[in-house]
């Protein structure tokens, strides 16, 4: 199930309210190289990259991995890459029935990133998620847009929460992870956890390792991080995808560059000792102290 909300404005934290889960969760982070412009192909090989992850009940994949991270692309052909939603997010769209088939197979949770045309024009950098079911939806589509991302694409709305048994997550891409309360709202609205499909190109190796284990860190949840990797210049990505545990540490991470699908158990007992130990969701003031005055020299 997929909650939305404008997550707009401080609140006392949902997180407070939200019990822990009852039972650990499996879960894989996916670092591939798709196809520029083929769709098809791409929900193919996440297909099978989702078969490689037996087992777990989430497996995330990078960012618009179905028609690649590949601008060019994606301005020249923009009827061939996307995928087109419904009014209420649902995609039909046959390119990705190798998805469903694996994620009903599996009783799996997919989120994948896409390239999503909406019933009023739009067009977003989007997750779509495939439930155990096999029904897709556009589930979230990136608020934060990255530099040339903005001439491609219009930023979304408002974010959201998914529900996977007892556990709930928060939903980002990419840039969204390098802002702070992106995380912390995910956290204020009860998240256990945050998946980010991402895409980081090659020299970026510092900033990606530090934003979501900071991420983790800041609102004391397990983070997904799944992400491109290879491919040609200027457009080579550099992998490295992980899961963080509540604490900011890998539970799991691949390296730099090749395909690789990271698997981690989420553990509610660690989750719950670290929010014990570690007690800044409960603690932020509603009065951040801002704003803040000038002091003399």
């Amino acid at each position: 199930m997929i909650s939305s909300g404008t997550r707009a404005g401080y609140h006392r934290p949902v997180s407070q309210a939200v019990p822990l889960p009852a039972h650990p969760l499996t879960v894989a982070a996916v670092q591939a190289e798709p196809v520029p412009g083929d769709v098809a192909g791409n929900a193919a090989t996440a297909a099978r990259l989702v078969g490689r992850a037996a087992g777990a009940r989430i497996v995330v994949l990078p960012e618009l991995f179905l028609p690649s991270y590949h601008p060019p692309t994606l301005a020249a052909d923009p009827a061939g890459t996307d995928v087109a939603a419904d009014e209420v997010g649902g995609v039909a769209d046959p390119r990705l029935d190798p998805l469903r088939g694996v994620a009903r197979d599996g009783g799996t949770t997919v989120v994948v990133g896409a390239a999503v045309r909406h019933p009023d024009g739009r067009r977003t950098i989007s997750a779509l998620v495939v439930d155990p079911t096999g029904a897709v939806r556009a589930a979230y589509d990136k608020q934060q847009l990255w530099s040339g991302e903005r001439e491609l694409f219009d930023p979304g709305r408002r974010g959201a929460t998914l529900l996977v048994d007892d556990w709930r997550f928060g939903l980002g891409i990419c840039y969204d992870g390098c802002f702070p309360e992106h995380g912390r709202a995910a956290a204020d609205d009860g998240a256990h956890g945050y998946l980010c499909p991402s895409g980081y190109l090659a020299g970026s190796e510092h900033r990606r390792d530090l934003y979501y284990a900071a991420r983790a860190l800041d609102n004391t949840m397990y983070v997904v991080f799944a992400n491109v990797v290879d491919g040609a210049d200027p457009w080579r990505f550099n992998g490295g995808a992980a899961v963080y545990d509540p604490e900011g540490r890998p539970l799991a991470r691949g390296a730099n560059t090749g395909e690789d699908v990271l698997v981690a158990t989420l553990d509610p007992t660690a989750l719950a000792a670290t929010r014990a130990a570690h007690t800044m969701l409960a603690d932020r003031p509603a009065d951040p102290g801002l704003p803040r005055a000038a002091l003399p020299a």
